[in-house]
């Protein structure tokens, strides 16, 4: 696996930290850090007819790779009702890559399970997808954070004094 389907491996399908979404978020920032909020991503897919087991399975597969490589699983939310689609992968944004050891785990993990990667893996994949799309957030944040900073730019970026029309 080069460089380029390691690093999507790992920053793409496999969260790079700690089970965020299952523990309470950490406190915010005070409204006058300069500090970047938290990002995530959250892909959200509507699966084939008959295809979600084994979507699932496959991202099990990819959990044994980002183990062997010391990373935690991706996490996954089941649809139960409302809107339609069947799993959502939650993927916090941490910015940190995986080493070379990582990388060299990972990808004698993913030729010992015979998966496919580059070019192979998506065409792989999409045969399990019948809709997908994905946001990047802000968050976890609280309300009162988000507009804290809000009101200090506001406070900052006073609006400009119209001209005085004749």
């Amino acid at each position: 696996m080069n460089h380029k389907v390691a690093v999507f491996v790992a920053a793409a399908l496999l969260p790079l930290a700690p089970a965020a979404a299952q523990q309470d978020p950490a406190p915010a920032p005070a409204a006058t850090d300069k500090a970047a909020w938290p990002e995530a991503w959250f892909e959200i897919f509507k699966l084939a007819p008959g295809k979600q087991e084994e979507f699932i399975r496959q991202i099990a597969q990819a959990d044994e790779v980002s183990a062997a490589g010391g990373l935690p699983p991706i996490q996954l939310f089941f649809h139960e009702n409302g809107a339609d689609f069947d799993v959502i992968l939650f993927k916090p944004v941490t910015g940190i890559e995986p080493t070379p050891e990582q990388e060299a785990a990972m990808e004698k993990k993913q030729k010992e399970l015979g998966l496919p990667s580059g070019p192979a893996y998506f065409v792989n994949i999409r045969q399990l997808v019948a809709e997908h799309s994905d946001s990047k957030t802000y968050g976890p944040l609280s309300a009162a954070t988000w507009l804290a900073r809000l009101d200090k730019w506001r406070a900052e970026n006073p609006p400009r004094k119209q001209a005085a029309t004749k």
